[in-house]
């Protein structure tokens, strides 16, 4: 790479010390080279506007650590069984006239089981498909099978995420294995389904676990065309409760490293950014984000609203990110 970010070409294999060095760069210049890169990349001042919606809530027998929804810790989330198709198709309706393009539901299952209630998320999937929104589902585990169904009924979009570096999942999670994920994203790969795997800071992880998660993402065959950056939203009840909230600047570091070692992925700007200002939000967008999640709640933990994000694109100059603007990663070799 030279000075600024000026790449010749896509990579896909990373080593951990360079990723060092990019991201313990002093962040005013980390900034500078990723907003190059970006601006190299992407169409500037274009934004995906997300909507996330719990169609099935709590009650969960993982045990992630950050998570309200794991059925063995005392939080305050109401369990609710899956949604209707009509409740989630005026939702969907109201994300799309609300400027949302993607519409993205969230299950609280460790995996997809083959039974009517899969049968029902896939009729979801064809009827927010029909609104002409990208659908995207994160519904936990799926094998291969699976996913070449959420593929047929036209899903878009499939979020596993990473969470954390394989060194430190251990001490997140329990329930399932690091390779557990890799091989659901693999499932959703080879169903021709776009990928959106990104992690969670705030943890109690290491600058070394996060630079290890991105190397991983870095380093796919195919990079994800999505990567979610979230700050922890500490959740009373939870073992992560009492977790120090993340800072902007911590963001803005994973965002622009994960925006020069992924250029053409949309890195999003999630969970965390109630909480940030306008003023905040803009150094992350300057920094690579194009993504966000809108609409007053993600899954259970506060969103900022349409109205809110509407004023602040006005303010920045944004532009929301059509549907279906192609996103394909090529394969590197």
């Amino acid at each position: 790479m030279t000075q600024y970010g000026q790449q010749t070409e896509l990579r896909n294999n990373w080593s951990l010390d360079e990723i060092k060095a990019i991201y313990y760069k002093p962040v005013l210049e980390l900034i500078v080279e990723a907003a190059q890169v970006h601006k190299q990349y992407q169409a500037t001042g274009e934004v995906q506007v997300c909507t996330l919606l719990s169609v099935k809530t709590g009650g969960c027998p993982e045990d992630c650590s950050y998570c309200p929804q794991a059925a063995r810790f005392h939080t305050d989330v109401e369990v609710h069984k899956l949604l209707s198709q009509e409740q989630v198709l005026t939702a969907a309706q109201r994300a799309r006239d609300g400027g949302s393009t993607r519409f993205c539901m969230g299950a609280a299952w460790r995996e997809v089981r083959d039974n009517r209630d899969f049968d029902k998320v896939l009729d979801m999937v064809k009827g927010v498909n029909d609104l002409g929104l990208e659908v995207c589902c994160t519904l936990g585990m799926v094998n291969e099978y699976q996913a070449e169904k959420l593929k047929e009924a036209g899903l878009y979009a499939y979020n596993h995420n990473l969470d954390t570096s394989e060194e430190n999942y251990s001490n997140i999670i329990t329930t399932r294995t690091y390779d557990d994920r890799l091989d659901t994203i693999d499932n959703v790969r080879k169903a021709g389904i776009s990928v959106c795997s990104g992690g969670i800071i705030g943890l109690g992880e290491t600058d070394e676990d996060r630079i290890g998660m991105l190397h991983t993402l870095s380093t796919m065959v195919q990079h994800p065309e999505s990567v979610p950056v979230n700050a922890l939203v500490p959740v009373k009840g939870t073992p992560l409760e009492n977790q120090p909230l993340v800072t902007v600047w911590e963001m803005v570091r994973m965002i622009a490293t994960a925006r020069i070692l992924m250029p053409k992925t949309m890195v999003r700007l999630s969970a965390g950014r109630e909480r940030m200002s306008v003023t905040e939000q803009a150094l992350c967008f300057l920094a690579g984000a194009n993504s966000i999640f809108t609409g007053e709640k993600l899954l259970t933990t506060p969103n900022p609203d349409f109205d809110q994000d509407k004023a602040m694109f006005e303010l920045l100059g944004l532009n929301p990110r059509k549907s279906f603007k192609e996103e394909g990663q090529p394969v590197l070799n």
